[in-house]
């Protein structure tokens, strides 16, 4: 079983399911990639990760705008146009019989494909990009929703854009799970993550928020990815006249905020209830409860 933002039941039916491997529906137990493959030799490619809700996948133009600016940013051909490449995803949907499910979440991988060699040089790649679909049966759990997760500050920073930028989803998460190694080590759920001046900048797998007496804070987005969720959820704050603010902000406001949240597509808005041993809510206060409305309102309008 996962853990934090990520907990989820185990599901059954994903032994069954079908990998969508460059066009081919293929069984789990047999889904693979070559060795010589950009994305398992050296991290080279981008991803995203789909929540699928009322038969369609949520926020989609979003998720194919950061994907392909992300692929166009590292000079990498993804090989299909968006409308060939969200074909495939609802081929991948339809052939495991999903159309009509709650709780798929899908992993959409990029890479740049086979190499004749282990070398970082993309000349030497010598096959088209290699496009992997993972669909499977994966709700956040209630009791994450409901009663929150616990963060501790950790010493790895997120870097400035001159060595790697952080808007980039790609395959080279190192920095995030030696991120979360130190949080979960810690006894904490998820990590808490500084930027270079110190400044709160976002979690390891999601985005950071707090609440200080009605307003929402976020960070300046110049150190973490630029979130879907994060977005949609200033988005919606905008919409109903909450105070929205991305600026920096340190430990010591997270310490004394009201409440404190984190956002991503898999489970949304998680409420926050403790930073580095500091309670700030026993579970999700009101505004969390408040903005976990306001964001399945949005999405139910977005698949409408």
């Amino acid at each position: 079983m996962a853990k934090g933002t990520h907990d989820f039941a185990a599901d059954p039916r994903n032994e069954t399911i079908l990998i969508n491997v460059n066009g081919d529906m293929v069984p789990r137990a047999e889904a693979s990639v070559s060795v010589f493959d950009s994305g398992f030799m050296l991290g080279d490619g981008v991803w995203e990760g789909l929540r699928v809700h009322n038969g369609k996948v949520a926020f989609l133009g979003a998720h194919m705008d950061r994907l392909y600016e992300g692929a166009k940013a590292i000079a990498m051909d993804v090989g299909l146009t968006r409308e060939e490449l969200s074909a495939r995803i609802d081929a991948t949907i339809d052939g495991n019989d999903m159309r009509g499910q709650e709780g798929v979440h899908i992993r959409l991988m990029v890479t740049r494909g086979i190499r004749s060699t282990p070398y970082q040089d993309p000349r030497v790649v010598i096959s088209p990009a290699t496009i992997v679909i993972i669909p499977e049966y994966k709700a956040p759990l209630p009791s994450t929703i409901e009663t929150g997760i616990r963060l501790f500050t950790v010493h790895v920073r997120r870097g400035d854009p001159a060595v790697q930028d952080q808007k980039l989803n790609s395959h080279s998460k190192l920095n995030c799970i030696t991120a979360c190694i130190q949080a979960t080590q810690a006894g904490a759920d998820e990590a808490l993550m500084l930027d270079p001046h110190g400044f709160v900048a976002t979690c390891n797998s999601t985005h950071f928020f707090i609440v200080r007496k009605g307003e929402v804070w976020t960070s300046t987005g110049d150190y973490c990815l630029g979130g879907i969720t994060r977005s949609s959820v200033i988005r919606v704050c905008k919409e109903a006249g909450i105070p929205a603010f991305q600026k920096n902000f340190s430990l010591t406001d997270v310490y004394g905020a009201d409440e404190a949240f984190v956002t991503g597509t898999f489970a949304g808005v998680v409420p926050v209830t403790e930073v580095d041993g500091r309670e700030l809510t026993e579970g999700r206060g009101p505004m969390v409860e408040r903005l976990q409305g306001l964001y399945k309102a949005l999405m139910e309008r977005d698949v409408a």
